[in-house]
C-alpha cells in the first residue's frame, strides 16, 4: 500500500522519513503535484475510457493552469525504457510550475527502472539561490500508479 512505503527527503541536508501527512509545504506540493490525476491531452492513449483530471483545471484562473500529473495514464502499462522516459517526462511537466511560479530555480527528475516491477523517482528541487531545497525519493512509484 501507499503508506507502506519508505519516502525519504533531504531538506536543508537533513534526511528524514516522511509519510503522505508531511507537515512540509514543499513535500506536500510535489506529492500533490505528482499523484493527484491531471486531465489527459486529447492525443493522450488512454487506459479505460475517461480523462480523468480535477474539474477545477477546466476553469483556471491562468491559462493552460492544471494541477497533476499525467503519471496514472502509465498505470496499466508495461514497465519498459518508454515507460521510463514518459514517467520522468509526466514528473517533469507536473513539477514545472515550481519554476514558473518562482517557488524555484529548477527542478531535476530523474526515473530509474528496478528491477522488473519497480519504477524510482527522484525529484530535486533547486532554491533561487541555487541551493538544493528539497530532495524527494519514491523507491517504488510504480507501486503507487499500480495500488488497488
Amino acid at each position: 500500500m501507499i503508506d507502506d512505503q519508505p519516502l525519504t527527503i533531504v531538506l536543508d541536508g537533513q534526511t528524514a522519513q516522511l509519510g503522505l501527512d508531511s507537515p512540509e509545504p514543499l513535500v506536500r506540493s510535489v506529492l500533490i503535484s505528482l499523484f493527484t490525476w491531471r486531465r489527459a491531452n486529447p492525443d493522450d492513449p488512454l487506459p479505460a475510457d475517461a480523462r480523468q483530471g480535477w474539474w477545477g483545471d477546466s476553469y483556471p484562473v491562468e491559462p493552460n493552469d492544471r494541477i497533476g500529473s499525467r503519471l496514472w495514464l502509465l498505470a496499466r502499462s508495461k514497465l519498459t525504457e518508454d515507460t521510463v522516459r514518459r514517467a520522468r517526462e509526466y514528473a517533469e511537466e507536473a513539477l514545472a510550475w515550481l519554476v514558473q511560479d518562482g517557488v524555484a530555480a529548477r527542478v531535476s527528475v530523474q526515473a530509474e527502472r528496478r528491477g522488473i516491477d519497480a519504477l524510482a523517482l527522484t525529484c530535486q528541487i533547486y532554491r533561487l539561490d541555487g541551493r538544493l531545497a528539497a530532495d524527494v525519493r519514491f523507491t517504488n512509484a510504480w507501486g503507487f500508479l499500480n495500488a488497488v
